[in-house]
């Protein structure tokens, strides 16, 4: 009988608390790479709750650390939790695609076309003349929710396959032309949390 205890508190100790650190590890660090990318957005509701989910997760693996710090499979599980975690949030914050970026094309062709495919998809889009390094070119501004940017990206290849452009976090836009999609229910639920703007 004691043989087995001591093979099963073996087992937990190397096996099964290790696996329980990292999981632990693998959540908290998610959450939080998922918390800055809400303090980054204005989620000023949204931040503290997911921080309070992300700090108790933390202690309770500290703690079980401080708890076997004679055991070695723990520094390593709690090593590969968070670097795991920092994958797995990033992969989260892509799928979530929060925020507005700005899309600035710049072409040497007549940039109308473009300009009348973006309206046409509902897209609000500004165009100037310009002048590079090569001649007269034209620029194209367009403010869009990131979940957006693929889309437009491929009506600015469309369009022309050469045309540069570039992309950037936009931290706040107001009476702007956006598209009304909107993806799964998050949308609308982290819109509860957004900070409160009187317009101007």
């Amino acid at each position: 009988m004691g043989n087995i205890l001591l093979s099963n508190s073996g087992f937990y100790s190397w096996m099964i608390l290790p696996l329980l650190i990292f999981s632990a590890r693998v959540a908290d660090v998610s959450i939080g790479t998922v918390r800055v990318i809400f303090v980054s957005r204005g989620l000023k509701y949204l931040a503290p709750i997911v921080g309070f989910f992300e700090i108790l997760i933390w202690l309770l693996a500290i703690g079980q650390i401080m708890k076997n710090l004679s055991n070695p499979a723990c520094y390593f599980a709690y090593a590969g939790g968070f670097a795991m975690g920092n994958f797995v949030g990033i992969c989260i914050a892509e799928k979530l695609s929060l925020g507005i970026v700005l899309i600035r094309v710049i072409t040497k062709k007549d940039a109308l076309p473009l300009v009348e495919s973006l309206k046409s998809a509902d897209y609000g889009a500004t165009s100037i003349d310009g002048h590079g390094v090569s001649g007269q070119v034209r620029l194209v501004f367009t403010i869009v929710p990131r979940r957006e940017t693929l889309s437009v990206v491929n009506l600015i290849k469309k369009f022309n396959p050469d045309a540069f452009y570039s992309i950037e976090d936009v931290g706040f836009v107001e009476k702007g032309v956006f598209p009304m999609r909107h993806i799964g229910n998050f949308t609308n639920f982290a819109r509860l949390f957004r900070p409160f703007r009187k317009g101007k």
